[in-house]
């Protein structure tokens, strides 16, 4: 695995801030990839495991498929070793924290917001894309989005 210290989470210099008082940097220009319809998506790429099973969570709303996702995820980017993907997650945590405040996530934002970026990040990685560490990100935003559906009363 290359020296992921180097890879930062890109800032656009605008932020967008929830009525729950999280921030989170913009989004617009960057599409919106929660509106692609991921069963079409998944066919094209060779019924990509990952991508369907963010489509299941979004039909039922059940986390289950958001933890087979990072699962698959996991044996795919980090040779099965959760430990690994976990550790690289904890930096994410950690530049999101100098960036917004600790736990600012928590605030709440609705999961669709998450999938949303964890879809864009997820391609972008499968990419290759390098200019930031688009796995850590990926990773980042299904645990959240996972979180904020176990923990909202929205």
């Amino acid at each position: 695995m290359e020296d992921t210290q180097k890879r930062v989470i890109k800032d656009s210099g605008s932020t967008t801030e929830f009525s729950t008082g999280a921030h989170r940097d913009a989004r617009t220009g960057k599409g919106r990839i929660d509106l692609i319809p991921l069963e079409v998506a998944s066919k094209l790429m060779d019924e990509d495991f990952i991508l369907k099973s963010v489509r299941e969570f979004q039909k039922d709303g059940n986390t289950e498929h958001l933890y087979d996702a990072l699962r698959a995820f996991c044996e795919r980017y980090y040779d099965g070793v959760m430990e690994t993907m976990l550790l690289e997650v904890g930096i994410h945590y950690e530049e999101g924290a100098n960036k917004y405040g600790a736990n600012n996530w928590k605030k709440g934002m609705d999961s669709y917001i998450y999938i949303d970026s964890a879809l864009r990040h997820y391609l972008k990685h499968k990419r290759g894309d390098m200019d930031e560490p688009h796995d850590r990100a990926f990773v980042w935003n299904l645990l959240c989005c996972i979180w904020e559906e176990n923990h909202s009363d929205r």
